[in-house]
């Protein structure tokens, strides 16, 4: 693990979903450095014009404005420069086709929001430290993909 702060994007457009995410983030023990954006066009602009290198992980809530997670992710990963970013679904929402088709599209992990705070910051930290392991992009099995549920 590093100890420089790595270079994480959440986009959510829930304004209460992205301070608990935060709050949780900033409990566990793994440095970091935030940028938020709340709906898909914001997040494709960012990604695309905006920032220098790109980030280490993205959290990316699916149903946003403008433009929804799906399509982010799509983008995402037909894109060459941005295809090799690990992507973490976050969802209030569990259905088995549309997590089959999030892992298929080549999502790095799915989290359903859980309800309990101890919880959420288990599950990301879960998502960081499996994906800081190695710097290559390797996506769990189908049956590790789902981190909370």
């Amino acid at each position: 693990m590093t100890s420089e702060p790595i270079h994480l994007v959440l986009a959510d457009d829930d304004v209460d979903d992205t301070t608990l995410f935060l709050e949780a983030l900033r409990e566990i023990s793994i440095p970091f450095r935030m940028t938020t954006v709340h709906d898909g066009e914001q997040l494709m602009n960012l990604l695309t014009k905006t920032l220098e290198s790109n980030p280490k992980v993205i959290f990316l809530d699916l149903n946003m404005p403008r433009k929804n997670g799906f399509e982010c992710l799509t983008e995402i990963k037909t894109n060459d420069k941005l295809k090799d970013i690990p992507i973490v679904i976050v969802s209030t929402t569990f259905q088995n086709e549309v997590v089959k088709l999030l892992y298929k599209n080549g999502a790095q992990y799915y989290i359903c929001k859980p309800d309990e705070f101890n919880l959420l910051k288990k599950v990301i930290w879960s998502a960081l430290t499996e994906i800081l392991k190695t710097n290559k992009l390797t996506q769990p099995s189908p049956e590790d993909f789902v981190l909370s549920r």
